[in-house]
């Protein structure tokens, strides 16, 4: 549920920008396309942009369904029933007034599909239901870029859902901004509401809402919500007599991100722009994720489209533009920030790679410095945070393709670089080596050198030896040979003597 009314949220709130521009003067009649001007006194009148209808009554009552009533810049004294699906739209908010002198409702929307826009719309009845805009049961009815002042209830919506009140300022009615009575199902979201005397924003038994985007500056209550449960509120901004009252449990923040709250006094000690410490009122109201600055979103129409780009800010932002140099194909967004003496500013930007897609290059005050991206950041967002010291700067943020091919060629340059540097070092790694191998070899050669010379010597000494050794092996076979010979000699003169001796016997004894 979240999901699907914060998507509606953004692609209504990108959809209904581009009508801060008032409609042009030579609008062509066409089918659907009825005209107001109360110049037009002495007729005819049958809403062609020749002979506009005198006032938006009778407009109405010529409308059909899915019409579209443009009414050019003047003050009509009306009170107003729209009981069609048409859309009502003023050439310019500060000039296309409805003026309700005192009496009742000034506008009651009673249908469906129902758009209102760009009017200025004032001075209703004094009785407490009295209300500048009255939508009772209604649906889908968007109410956009309007100024809603001194009237007893600013917008009320009584039994219905489904509706947007986007972008408005609201200021200066005696009771309620804006009031939702069992109403749920709706998106509040960037209006500007002030000076109102009781709540900037009142909900009574209406649950399921979404309130985003909000100012909400010196009202009794910024924001008062009795029996009402389960609505997300989240990147408003606080400054009230009394910041908020709640009687149920309601959400307080979204995504990881709440509100800012004027009286905060948390820390944020990792840089990012959302506060470290919880910011509580009672045990029904605790936001956990406090903004460190003011939330606010700038447009960039570029291309035929337009980009939201979101800002949490402790600064005054002002002279926001958004530029492209054609010839090098870069985006530059440029704004002022004037901070107070006592902190020292910062800006936490999110902008979409759709739009800015190459590296991002921070400059203040013509000085280049280091970009934080945080991180949240993906492939689809950026999110950059900027400080500054107090005072006023200009702060440039570049996308540019020309410093993208630079950067990647510095990177090409860089990688050559550092594989030539590794090359040459293991060139002199292999040169230091090789020297080391040579200086091995020459301990190795002399060393073999030694040991040859050893070997030789040892090997003169062995075949001396090994001549020695055979000459005492000559003269011991020899001896034996004599030996032998002797012993073979005396054996036989010894047998000799014997058979002599024995025949001598033999012979006496004959």
């Amino acid at each position: 549920m979240k999901t699907v009314m914060l998507g509606l949220l953004m692609s209504l709130c990108l959809l209904s920008v581009p009508f801060l521009l008032p409609w042009k003067l030579d609008v062509k009649a066409e089918t659907g396309a009825i005209y107001v001007d109360w110049r037009n006194t002495i007729g005819p009148w049958d809403g062609t942009p020749a002979h506009p209808y005198q006032n938006i009554t009778n407009a109405l009552k010529n409308a059909l369904d899915g019409y579209t009533i443009f009414v050019r810049n003047g003050t009509y004294i009306e009170n107003l029933l729209v009981n069609k699906s048409v859309s009502l739209i003023g050439e310019h908010t500060d000039l296309t007034i409805i003026d309700g002198s005192g009496i009742g409702n000034v506008i009651v929307v009673t249908a469906e599909n129902v758009t209102f826009r760009n009017f200025t719309v004032r001075n209703s009845g004094g009785d407490a239901m009295d209300c500048g805009i009255l939508l009772n049961y209604s649906s889908r009815v968007i109410v956009s870029y309007n100024i809603i002042k001194q009237n007893t209830n600013g917008i009320s919506l009584r039994f219905s859902s489904s509706n947007m009140i986007l972008n408005n300022t609201i200021s200066s009615n005696i009771l309620n901004g804006i009031s939702f009575h069992y109403s749920s199902g709706n998106t509040i979201s960037g209006n500007i509401i002030t000076y109102n005397t009781n709540a900037g924003i009142y909900l009574l038994s209406s649950s399921n809402n979404m309130i985003s985007g909000n100012t909400m500056f010196s009202n009794y209550y910024g924001l008062h919500l009795t029996l009402s449960g389960e609505n997300i509120i989240y990147h408003n901004n606080f400054n009230n007599t009394q910041q908020a009252y709640a009687d149920t449990t309601n959400s307080w923040s979204y995504d990881g991100e709440g509100n800012y709250w004027s009286d905060y006094s948390g820390r944020d000690l990792n840089y990012d722009g959302i506060g470290d410490d919880l910011y509580v009122v009672d045990s029904t109201i605790q936001d956990n994720y406090p903004l460190m600055g003011m939330f606010s979103i700038f447009y960039v129409d570029f291309q035929g489209k337009m980009y939201a780009m979101p800002f949490i800010c402790n600064s005054t932002i002002s002279n926001f533009k958004f530029e492209v140099a054609t010839e090098m194909a870069d985006r530059m967004i440029l704004f002022n920030v004037t901070s107070k003496e006592t902190e020292t500013g910062f800006c936490r930007i999110v902008i979409l790679t759709e739009l800015m897609n190459y590296p991002l290059i921070v400059i203040i005050d013509n000085e280049e410095v280091q970009p934080n991206l945080l991180s949240p950041s993906n492939e689809t967002h950026t999110f950059l945070y900027v400080n500054y010291t107090f005072g006023t700067h200009t702060i440039k943020i570049i996308s540019s393709k020309t410093m993208y091919l630079y950067t990647q060629l510095l990177g090409d340059y860089a990688k050559l670089q550092s594989d030539f540097n590794s090359l040459n070092s293991s060139y002199y790694q292999l040169l230091n080596n090789y020297n080391i191998l040579s200086e091995n070899n020459t301990s190795l050669q002399e060393i073999y050198n030694k040991l040859n010379y050893a070997f030789l010597e040892h090997l003169s000494t062995y075949a001396e030896n090994t001549r020695n050794f055979q000459n005492l092996v000559y003269i011991f076979a020899a001896a034996i040979s004599i030996f032998l010979l002797t012993t073979i000699y005396l054996s036989k003169r010894a047998h000799t003597r014997i058979s002599i001796k024995t025949k001598v016997e033999e012979e006496k004894l004959a």
